[in-house]
């Protein structure tokens, strides 16, 4: 197998390796930096909670109550209980009774109101209807540029009062999109939404990858007319170079602490992994290996880094400790298995795989070696786990669309966080935010 010149751009991750032994491309379609959320499927167990529209929300720039309603919903977790004529703020207590016989288990109210110098005072309260009991709440002073955050914290604080767990709609997400000869890096909302270009280019940017504080994204560029691996100060906007080493640098991936990424160069012959400091210097290589080693990734505690090789002919999954020595096949089912992804508590591994010449998403679990297909489209590519791994990220084509989507690992419950049309790629979720 003969890698191709390093200036073939890499326009898919689906193609990851594919790319690596010949050149593809895919149409250009104008790029969408607003999304809208389609919530489709029906989970087996769902919360019912009631959401009465807050308080002076009708005059609000943004609807709270609906920007709540829609993150619960795409958790999979919960089931909307119609509160649409529900006149209540946080200081009412409400009649628990009514709520109950309505179906709901709880209930969430509250109040939004314009402040003389402009900002929002926002507020609200959870109550169990079951127990009647107080689940408590909070108040935000905000600009109006930070009423979707302020909606996603308060999503948040619903989802781990009532499930045990931290939510993840105040995270982030990272993008890259395709518009006419322009590349763009996008950082949004974990719905999509409130998308800020960090970049933009008329030569490929790939693989971008969230450091594990949030604050940093390594991707790649080609505007070197050849891959060369950056981080990207998401504050400053300022970024360094990591790697420029001959031939090709490419697959970004961050260790878990953030002091060093794995990345595929091939300055040595074949695409091969290295580790490299953060701040970038020399590469040391991981392991010698015959074949292409590509699409690195660390396990959550740091012990092993999964990659994609053809070591065995055909495209499959292997797992190395991240200090090197031998390597361990994880994919067993299908001859093309790439782009692995782990979640964060360390049970899942999502990746795609090729059935019938289609790309499909999988999930793993790792304790059993169990995956199962959990998608029905055909161009699946660059699953990434939610910080608390309830919830994926990944690419994929609706209608000769490209589309982000999310879904429940199960695949029950899946939203479209796409609008009209856009070529929109190599999605990435980021870590849990500070407070």
């Amino acid at each position: 197998m003969t890698p191709p010149t390093a200036a073939v751009p890499h326009p898919s991750r689906r193609h990851a390796l594919a790319a690596l032994m010949a050149a593809s491309a895919l149409p250009a379609m104008p790029a969408l930096a607003q999304f809208r959320v389609e919530v489709s499927g029906v989970g087996l167990t769902q919360l019912p909670i009631a959401l009465a529209p807050f308080r002076g929300e009708a005059q609000s720039p943004q609807k709270i109550s609906s920007i709540v309603q829609a993150d619960l919903e795409r958790s999979g977790q919960f089931r909307a209980v119609n509160a649409s004529d529900a006149v209540l703020d946080e200081s009412s207590r409400p009649d628990v009774a009514q709520w109950k016989q309505k179906g709901a288990d709880s209930l969430l109210t509250g109040s939004i109101a314009r402040l003389a110098d402009g900002r929002f005072d926002v507020r609200f309260r959870l109550w169990d209807v079951v127990r009647g009991e107080d689940f408590g709440g909070q108040s935000y002073i905000i600009s109006q540029g930070d009423l979707r955050l302020v909606a996603h914290r308060i999503a948040d604080y619903v989802y781990e009062k009532l499930t045990g767990e931290r939510g993840v709609f105040s995270t982030r997400i990272v993008y890259v999109t395709k518009a006419a000869a322009r590349y763009s890096l996008w950082v949004a909302d974990a719905d999509g939404e409130n998308a800020q270009a960090a970049l933009s280019s008329p030569e490929p940017i790939i693989s971008p990858a969230w450091s594990p504080t949030g604050g940093q994204i390594a991707y790649v560029s080609f505007e070197s007319r050849k891959p060369v691996v950056y981080v990207h100060d998401v504050a400053s906007g300022r970024r360094r170079l990591i790697a420029n080493f001959r031939g090709s640098n490419s697959a970004p991936a961050w260790a878990p602490d953030g002091q060093s990424l794995a990345l595929t160069l091939s300055r040595d012959g074949n695409s091969q992994l290295y580790t490299i400091s953060a701040n970038g210097g020399e590469a040391k290589r991981l392991m010698q290996s015959a074949g292409i080693d590509t699409e690195p990734v660390y396990s959550a505690d740091g012990r092993f880094i999964y990659f994609v090789s053809d070591r065995g002919g055909a495209p499959q999954i292997y797992k190395v400790p991240s200090s090197g020595g031998q390597a361990e096949r994880i994919t067993f089912t299908g001859n093309y298995n790439i782009s692995p992804s782990l979640s964060p508590d360390g049970r899942w591994l999502a990746y795609i795989s090729r059935v019938g010449g289609a790309f499909k998403l999988h999930v793993m679990e790792l304790a059993s070696g169990t995956a199962n297909a959990i998608t029905d489209t055909s161009a699946d590519e660059s699953p990434s786990f939610a910080p608390n791994s309830r919830l994926m990220v990944y690419a994929t084509q609706q209608q000769g669309r490209e589309a982000l989507m999310t879904t429940t690992l199960d695949g029950k419950i899946k939203a479209r966080l796409a609008g009209q049309g856009g070529d929109i790629r190599e999605p990435d979720w980021g870590p849990f935010q500070k407070q």
